[in-house]
């Protein structure tokens, strides 16, 4: 049986990019980062190819954590193997509107 991989870059990253067709929930999944570390992780969505898997319990309103950067914030809590995408990940880049408020501009 054919193992399926999901990378992780930093060491601060909490989800990992999945680099495998047909993952589906409940199958394990192989998590690798960049040093060879391994982790096993149980797989609770269907997760497209190139899509985030979350690596543990990521919280409503925390940031979400990929190449060691914050790419936006949980709008829902994200259970460990849970998909992250933009059903439940507000992007913080490339926000005028937020760029806006912050300046002092229109709300």
């Amino acid at each position: 049986m054919e193992q399926k991989l999901a990378l992780k870059v930093q060491d601060t990253d909490n989800v990992a990019t999945v680099f495998a067709q047909g993952v589906t929930e409940g199958c394990t999944l192989k998590i690798r980062d960049k040093k060879g570390g391994e982790e096993m992780v149980t797989v609770q969505d269907e997760i497209p190819y190139g899509h985030k898997i979350a690596l543990r319990f990521i919280k409503k309103g925390e940031s979400v954590i990929k190449y060691g950067e914050q790419i936006g914030v949980a709008t829902q809590d994200i259970g460990r193997g849970g998909y992250v995408h933009v059903h439940n990940l507000d992007s913080m880049r490339g926000r005028g509107d937020l760029q806006a408020c912050m300046k002092g501009g229109a709300k």
